[in-house]
Formats: structure tokens, C-alpha cells, sequence
């Protein structure tokens, strides 16, 4: 039993919640009668709300995210309906703006906006000692960050072992996009470096090899990002055999030599960078606050894929305000152009708060009332077209970011990569009117029919690109393209070892 309970509903297991460890780790004296509840969306709400109960707390601290307020708020209504007497406490960025309006909020005791760390601390005190705060919004207090207690002892030794870690060097963002919620940041703060060094090193000696870092630009301080580079390649070079697996994400623009010549010394599958292009239209750029050198982030994309191993997925952002299809079909060529491992194609949602929702009148900005609150329509992309861009985005995950079909994407995509794929992506929706649930040996033969039916390709051509990756993805069956008497060869053990996670792994294997 505890106290209190610091409960989320995470998007997957692997994914461990940082706020809720940053909550656990600055309570204090009440901390040891505290304990973290995760869950995961689609689990039934009954049976959350039944493992929370069984804590007997006093307080429930959610954090609600875009991804989970839907099913947050059935939780916190069952709550509230079967246990009246407890105090809930909400917290988290869904919840940071426009609480008037939300259910979730009005089911709730207290919402904590903005900063959490002590906030929280100081209302969970308040309330153990029979003091009720009347305000129900609380402004979260942004304390110095040497003030905080770091969260990384409270991952367990099973998050170690199996899940996702997230850390932070620094918090806030100097940039002002405005479809981010980081827009509203005044600048980005850094945490004492050698403290936060000592706490990656004892989660090293526990065994964590798998490092998300959660800052917004991790090369913006060049002497910290070396600092952190160096400390992974010192572990590096003492275990080679036994490598981590590291994610930043990095301004595109911002790649001086001396980084470079840190970057380059990693081998494959230890580095992973998200670079965020969004809109390669400077038009766009500057409606949306976007500082950025399209040139220089061109050439240093280059760069990284020529030069270093490092695994490359960058952001394209579809329906800002004023790109229509062509200045976005062009961007997206022009990134194709540069050979990313993954392009994550987005659709453009209204976080709360963020400034986007100042453009909504002047270029008819429609979005989704619900969660995740996407662009549905805008003076330059009507409804339609956007559920074709939408599908497109799905379709490119499965078949492009996968990994799978490093020998079919550059037949499909030719010299036209959007034109083509969308041709495609609007073919495959006719036949199949889905965008889910289509099994790999399914996808391969309709892409081998789009290949014959529409692109005009000789059936065993196709058949031949096709079959090879099929099979180097593991696919057993033989397919109905194939040759009788083909004999299948073995599937093939998937590249990669340690703690490269399993696509990066492919994409290694299948040089794109």
C-alpha cells in the first residue's frame, strides 16, 4: 500500500515515464510512501483503475499526455465514482492549457500547469496534512535546476534491462516554432553536467544501454554534447562487444568540425539522430517562427549519411499553415534526395498552448476537436486531400521507414518520390481500404501487382527485388510470384545485435 500513487498510461511498455520518476524522486520525505503505476493504452480501464485501488492511496497523481487523455479521463471518471474520498491530481502538458474545457480537468481535485517537480511535492505535503489548497489550477513553480533531485535511481532494475531510458542534459528550447510546445520556453537550461555524467555512469554499471535523450537540442551547447559523446565513447572502448544504443535529437543546422570529428568515431548501430526539417519552404518557415539555413542543413545531412554511421530520421510536418501539396511534394523530394534512413511524415496537430491556433483564421485552419487533435483541412489542403496525405504518412512507415524493402523503395519512388508513392498510397487504399493490419506477405504481393498493373514492370523483375527482400526480412513462404521450384533459402537472422533496436537493424543490413 502507498500513499501515493504516480500513475500514466504509456504508448508502449518499452516507453518508461521520466515525469513520473522526476515526481517520485523530489517528494521528499513522502517519497517512501509513494510508488509508480504504469500502464499502457488499450489496457481495459477496469482493471487499471482496480490495480490503483489496490494501493489504497490517498492521492493519484496522473500524468496526461495527448496520447492518453482519452482514456486517462475513463480512469479518472471510474475513480471518481467508486472511490469519492481521493484527491487527483493531474499534471502534464494535455493539461497545462485550456483546463476550463476539459472533462478531465473538472473530474479532477487539483491541475498542476507547467513545471511538476516540486509543485506536486508541495501539494501532496498540503494535503497529508489535512489542508486543502481552494485554487484547483496550481502554476507549476519552475525551480533551478541544480535544485531538483535527479529521477534516475527510480528506474528499476527491470526498466534497465528492458525498456527504453529517458534522460535529459538540459530542458527548454531557445526556437519559437510555433506548432511546438517548446515555442513557449524563454531559453533552454542546462543541468549541472558532472552530476548528470555520474548518474549515466551508475545506470552504465547497472547495465542500461539503450539512452533516449529527451532535450530539444542537444548539439546547441557544443561543449556539453561533446562531453556526453566522449563519455559513451570512453564505455565504447572498453566494451566494444557490448554497445549502447543512443538517440538525439539535433538542430540540422548546428554540425561544427569538432562535433563531427566526435560523431564520426561511432560504429553502426550506436547512434540515432532526429532531426526535425518540418518545411524546407521559407515562406513557411518564417509564418511558423522557423529559424532555419536550408543550405547548411542540406549539406550537413549530407554529410552524416556519407560520412558517419549514424541511423538518420528526420521530420517532414504536412498542413502548416500556407504549404500546399507542391511546396510539400517538393520538400519531400528534396529530402528523399538525401537518403535518410527514416523521413517521419507528420501531420500537423494543435498541441494546447502551442501558438499555431494564431494562424487558424487566416488560412482556415480546421483541426480534430479529439485527441490527437490533427489538421483536418486549411485554405490550400482541403479534407480529401489531406486523408490521402494522411494515408500516405502510414503507408510510408510500413513500406519505406521499416526497413523491409531497401531493394524495392528506389524502383517505387523513381525519379518522382512523392508522386509516385502518393500514386501508390491512393492505389492501395482502393484495393484494400485499410491502412493497418496488412501482414508482410500480403503487402509484397500488392506491391508486386502495383508494379505490374500500374508501373508497367515485367512480372519477374518486380518478382526478383521483391522476393530478395521479402525473404532477407524473414518471410518463409514462398511467394506466389516465385518459381515452383524455387528452394527457399533460410530466413535470414535479423542484423544487429546489442542494443540497436530491431528497424535501425534493418536498415543497417539493407544499406539504405
Amino acid at each position: 500500500m502507498a500513499a501515493i500513487v504516480l500513475a500514466t498510461l504509456n504508448a508502449r511498455y518499452a516507453h518508461a515515464s521520466l515525469g513520473l520518476r522526476y515526481l517520485r524522486a523530489n517528494l521528499g520525505d513522502l517519497r517512501e510512501d509513494s510508488v509508480i503505476r504504469e500502464f499502457v493504452i488499450g489496457q481495459k480501464t477496469e482493471d487499471i483503475v482496480e490495480k490503483i485501488l489496490q494501493d489504497v492511496p490517498r492521492i493519484v497523481g496522473f500524468g496526461v499526455y495527448i496520447w492518453n487523455v482519452e482514456e486517462t479521463t475513463r480512469v479518472v471518471a471510474q475513480l471518481r465514482t467508486l472511490a469519492p474520498e481521493l484527491v487527483i491530481v493531474l499534471g502534464g502538458p494535455e493539461v497545462g492549457f485550456e483546463t476550463e474545457t476539459q472533462r478531465i480537468c473538472a473530474l479532477a481535485d487539483y491541475v498542476i500547469t507547467g513545471w511538476g517537480d516540486v509543485s506536486f511535492a508541495t501539494l501532496a505535503q498540503a494535503l497529508m496534512r489535512g489542508e486543502r489548497p481552494t485554487g484547483r489550477v496550481i502554476a507549476g513553480v519552475q525551480p533551478p535546476l541544480p535544485a531538483l533531485a535527479l529521477p534516475y535511481g527510480e528506474y528499476t532494475d527491470e526498466d534497465v534491462q528492458k525498456r527504453h531510458l529517458y534522460v535529459e542534459a538540459s530542458r527548454g528550447c531557445p526556437f519559437k516554432c510555433e506548432f511546438c510546445l517548446s515555442a513557449l520556453d524563454k531559453t533552454a537550461w542546462p543541468f549541472p553536467l558532472d552530476a548528470f555524467l555520474a548518474e549515466l555512469d551508475t545506470l552504465w554499471q547497472r547495465g542500461a544501454r539503450q539512452f533516449k535523450f529527451v532535450d530539444r537540442t542537444f548539439n546547441l551547447k557544443i561543449d556539453t554534447s561533446l562531453a556526453i559523446l566522449d563519455f559513451f565513447l570512453a564505455r565504447l572502448a572498453a566494451a566494444p562487444d557490448d554497445p549502447p544504443f543512443l538517440h538525439f535529437e539535433l538542430v540540422p543546422d548546428h554540425l561544427p568540425e569538432r562535433l563531427r570529428e566526435v560523431i564520426v568515431r561511432f560504429p553502426p548501430g550506436t547512434l540515432q539522430f532526429e532531426i526535425g526539417i518540418q518545411t524546407f519552404d521559407p515562406a513557411v518557415q518564417a509564418r511558423v517562427s522557423r529559424r532555419q539555413k536550408n543550405e547548411v542543413a542540406e549539406a550537413n545531412l549530407r554529410w552524416l549519411r556519407e560520412h558517419t554511421h549514424a541511423h538518420l530520421h528526420v521530420d517532414l510536418i504536412a498542413g502548416l499553415p500556407g504549404e500546399d501539396m507542391a511546396t510539400f511534394a517538393a520538400g519531400f523530394d528534396r529530402l528523399v534526395a538525401l537518403t535518410p534512413h527514416e523521413i517521419q511524415f507528420g501531420i500537423l496537430k494543435r498541441l494546447r498552448g502551442a501558438p499555431i491556433i494564431r494562424h487558424t483564421v487566416a488560412h482556415a485552419l480546421r483541426f480534430n476537436p479529439d485527441p490527437p487533435y490533427n489538421i483536418l483541412a486549411t485554405d490550400v489542403i482541403d479534407f480529401a486531400t489531406m486523408q490521402r496525405l494522411s494515408r500516405f504518412s502510414r503507408y510510408w512507415d510500413i513500406v519505406a521507414n521499416s526497413g523491409r524493402f531497401p531493394r524495392t523503395l528506389p524502383q517505387l519512388l523513381g525519379d518522382a518520390p512523392f508522386a509516385r508513392f502518393i500514386a501508390f498510397a491512393d492505389w492501395l487504399y482502393a484495393q484494400t481500404g485499410q491502412t493497418h493490419a496488412l501482414a508482410h506477405e500480403r503487402l509484397v504481393h500488392l506491391l508486386h501487382a502495383f508494379f505490374c498493373e500500374v508501373l508497367g514492370e515485367a512480372p519477374d523483375i518486380a518478382g526478383r527485388f521483391l522476393a530478395d527482400d521479402y525473404h532477407a526480412a524473414g518471410g518463409r513462404s514462398r511467394l506466389r510470384f516465385e518459381p515452383d521450384d524455387v528452394a527457399l533459402p533460410r530466413p535470414n537472422r535479423r542484423a544487429g545485435s546489442g542494443a540497436t533496436p530491431k528497424r535501425q537493424a534493418r536498415h543497417l543490413a539493407g544499406g539504405s
